[in-house]
């Protein structure tokens, strides 16, 4: 049996995957959960799995003794290198992903990754861990449907293609998106996802740093990936090889699907409790060019990527105010990237060679997107 920790184990993906642990008890073995504050959840999933070892935010006045009678409370670093976990399922929102990522990756675990802002602060150090030999396997639905669209083929890549749902607010006026709600935001029309990526689905900041993971993931030139609208969301992903063949992976809009493939890779296996694709069914499946105009985000974190050293360690922790500081009512929709622009601009590039550097630019950009927007209030 394979041991799995996740870490996010209450989000989406975290549940999501234990959907599919759920169906191959045979297969998995539950060695750790990592939450944060939905202690409810949490203690629900602790009692079901009954992991060796648990992670969440220390209140122990509020919640005394949660999991302690079934795991260890241990760090998510100690959980993703732990000797008893095979595979790490990293789903954590946001950037504090990266530390368990290089950890899990250093003690020569595999890790599904969900969390691509991880390989987006440190695109090189992971790159270079992995053509070392560590073992990451992409779990988004876009770069898993490149990786399976990839394999058994030489290395003749012309282009990859992601596809881009634009989000909520595709088909909504411009003028109007400085008065959309948190709420109107929180509603994709195709995926059912967590509040920080749906959040970055709306503003396709997630789209950009999908192309930023599939940079450092593939191996592909930045002129060689494009992003094309697709609002049915059912291909995940295209790649053109360089005779003009093109392969494309096609699914439902669930994360399932591309979980299993990296829980089980390299094997394939049915699972009877995932909705098959009926494509006598879907009718008309659109295509059409990215307006980025309309997505201000999308354009300011590939630059920033391109720029490189420091500057997508600054992104990632900008974006991730802006979006918690939206959501809590703080900051208007249109000032998202405004705030990630300003944070941005004021920062001094450091190469960001080592992982130092990483995490000192992200506590900063941290800092002064908070104090930008205080000021701003």
């Amino acid at each position: 049996m394979k041991g799995i920790a996740i870490l996010g184990a209450t989000g989406s993906i975290g549940c999501q995957a234990l959907d599919v642990i759920r169906a191959f008890p045979q297969d998995f073995r539950v060695v750790g959960l990592a939450g944060w504050t939905n202690y409810t959840l949490l203690r629900q999933q602790v009692d079901e799995f009954q992991p060796e070892l648990v992670c969440y935010q220390n209140d122990d006045e509020a919640h005394p003794g949660l999991g302690l009678a079934r795991g260890t409370p241990i760090s998510l670093e100690e959980m993703a290198q732990h000797p008893a976990v095979d595979l790490v399922v990293m789903a954590i929102a946001g950037s504090s992903s990266l530390l368990p990522t290089l950890r899990a990756l250093q003690a020569g675990k595999a890790v599904a990754l969900a969390s691509k802002e991880a390989i987006v602060m440190a695109g090189p150090i992971i790159a270079q861990m992995v053509a070392g030999g560590a073992t990451l396997l992409p779990v988004d639905s876009e770069p898993s449907a490149i990786w399976q669209c990839l394999r058994g083929e030489p290395k003749a890549i012309a282009r990859l293609i992601l596809t881009a749902s634009g989000g909520a607010f595709r088909d909504r006026p411009v003028e109007e998106l400085p008065f959309v709600t948190p709420k109107e935001a929180l509603k994709h029309p195709t995926w059912t996802m967590g509040k920080k990526i749906t959040v970055d689905s709306a503003t396709l900041m997630n789209k950009a740093l999908e192309v930023v993971e599939a940079h450092w993931m593939f191996g592909v030139p930045w002129e060689e990936i494009e992003v094309v609208l697709h609002p049915q969301s059912i291909v995940h992903s295209l790649v053109e090889f360089c005779d003009g063949s093109v392969k494309a992976q096609l699914g439902q809009p669930d994360m399932r699907l591309p979980l299993q493939y990296a829980l089980f890779y390299p094997e394939r296996v049915a699972n009877p409790g995932l909705q098959r694709l009926d494509v006598a069914r879907l009718g008309a499946l659109t295509f059409k060019p990215l307006d980025i105009q309309r997505y201000p985000c999308f354009t300011l974190a590939l630059d920033a990527a391109k720029a490189g050293g420091t500057y997508p360690a600054v992104l990632c922790a900008a974006d991730d105010i802006a979006v918690n500081l939206f959501l809590g009512g703080r900051l208007s929709f249109t000032d998202i990237p405004a705030l990630v622009e300003r944070v941005l601009a004021q920062h001094i590039l450091g190469d960001g060679e080592s992982l130092n550097d990483i995490l000192e630019a992200e506590a900063w950009a941290r800092r002064r997107a908070q104090e930008l927007a205080l000021a701003r209030a």
